[in-house]
């Protein structure tokens, strides 16, 4: 059964990345990938858009796929349906990404657990401002 780690680890998670992926970004700034992108971007995190159809978010360039990322990122941040995250969590496997954050309502237990399998710290239905908010800020 999934479990997400105690506040303490991920209090030390927040401190230790620098660079987000946002898979599902919306450059519309009433979208909650917005709002939450552009809090941690001022928070001091470099954001990395991820969504189709779109060139540029919060002055970064824009991906359509997380695989089209030159660099690994220090997290995964997730604001996609849910029967997208199996595919999600097979491309942080194989790019060797450390963290996936699965955002409020993004729940898989079975593609959280195979994360957790491959070494991949997972944070699940939580909010990561919220928690940047309670634990660091």
């Amino acid at each position: 059964m999934f479990r997400n780690p105690p506040a303490e680890e991920i209090c030390q998670l927040l401190q230790a990345i620098k660079s987000i992926a946002v898979i599902g970004y919306s450059n519309r700034p009433h979208r909650p990938s917005h709002g939450v992108a552009c809090a941690m971007q001022q928070a001091g995190y470099r954001i990395i858009p991820v969504r189709p159809g779109i060139s540029e978010g919060l002055g970064e360039r824009a991906y359509a796929h997380l695989t089209d990322v030159p660099e690994t990122p220090d997290m995964v941040d997730v604001f996609r349906a849910p029967q997208h995250v199996a595919a999600i969590v097979d491309d942080c496997i194989a790019l060797g990404v450390k963290a996936l954050w699965l955002q409020e309502g993004v729940i898989d237990e079975v593609a959280a657990e195979k994360a957790q399998a491959a070494g991949i710290t997972v944070v699940m239905d939580r909010c990561i401002w919220k928690d940047y908010r309670a634990l660091l800020a």
